[in-house]
């Protein structure tokens, strides 16, 4: 079998398979539907077989066109990483990271992290974004990301992981707050107290959001802040009670007057992973965080 696809050829099929149709396809590659018609049948006929069932609504993918989109996608994001690359090089930048992580991730650990490996490498960026756990998961899969970091329980069979700590969340209260005589509370308890959240956008509400439509109740803030201290001084006030890491709960408490209950979700106890597609596949700065990133302590 010689497969002598070039890039253009793999673009297009992408943006082929992406609209389920060739006449879509080719005006997104800025190609005649004929010219684009040609370079697919010439694709099929070195790999002999069909990639796309065509059909009166457009085109849909078969095992073969599967098989090649996948790899199309992953040759195109190298090359992006090459573009960036080489882009960054030449305006003396060594390096782009694309850094994707949760809540807890980004306030309690990455700081210290980043901190030392950026003072090192003072020609590297990183692009540090915050989503769900489980957005992670699907941004590392489709290449928007270099590396992940996520909690919970999350399946990550697909990549390469190494552990990056625990997380616990625990529920901070006003001193003197009935709920901290029982030493312990469930999620689904507190959800009839006023609670101070983060922001809308924040991944930690999202996720304890979910939880509470999953326990079939809402979870909607009195009032939402933009930081953990802040969701702390609001509690110590006595405008609600608030979910956030323990880290963070332990270090306030020591400046403020307020309660921290464990909270008894089996979710509540977190374990947190780096994770990427291939450690082999990333560039060159983006192994150096990782490692970095792995290391203990």
């Amino acid at each position: 079998m010689n497969l002598h696809f070039d890039l253009f050829d793999l673009k297009l099929f992408t943006y082929v398979a992406e609209a389920s149709s060739l006449t879509r396809g080719a005006d997104r590659a800025c190609i005649s539907l004929a010219a684009a018609s040609t370079r697919i049948k010439q694709m099929e006929e070195a790999i002999g077989g069909k990639l796309l069932n065509r059909t009166a609504q457009g085109v849909n993918l078969t095992a073969a066109g599967s098989a090649v989109l996948y790899h199309a996608k992953r040759v195109m994001q190298q090359m992006e990483h090459l573009r960036c690359d080489m882009q960054d090089f030449g305006k003396g930048i060594k390096g782009h990271v694309r850094v994707f992580a949760n809540t807890s991730s980004i306030t309690e650990y990455l700081p210290e992290k980043l901190a030392g490996f950026l003072t090192r490498h003072p020609a590297v960026q990183v692009d540090l974004r915050e989503y769900l756990s489980e957005e992670i998961v699907r941004l590392v899969a489709d290449g928007s990301a270099d590396i992940g970091i996520l909690a919970g329980d999350v399946h990550t069979g697909q990549f390469d992981a190494w552990p990056f700590g625990r997380n616990q969340l625990v529920l901070a209260l006003p001193a003197g707050h009935p709920l901290a005589d029982a030493g312990a509370a469930a999620f689904v308890d507190t959800l009839g107290e006023q609670h101070v959240g983060l922001h809308h956008g924040s991944a930690i509400h999202r996720f304890l959001m979910r939880k509470a439509e999953l326990a079939g109740q809402g979870y909607s803030p009195r009032i939402q802040v933009s930081s953990f201290e802040a969701i702390c001084l609001m509690i110590e006030a006595g405008v609600g009670v608030g979910v956030l890491p323990v880290s963070s709960a332990r270090r306030l408490a020591k400046a403020l007057r307020i309660t921290i209950v464990p909270l008894t979700d089996h979710w509540a106890e977190r374990e947190l992973k780096i994770v990427t597609r291939s450690r082999e596949l990333l560039p060159a700065s983006a192994r150096e965080l990782l490692d970095h990133l792995a290391q203990p302590g």
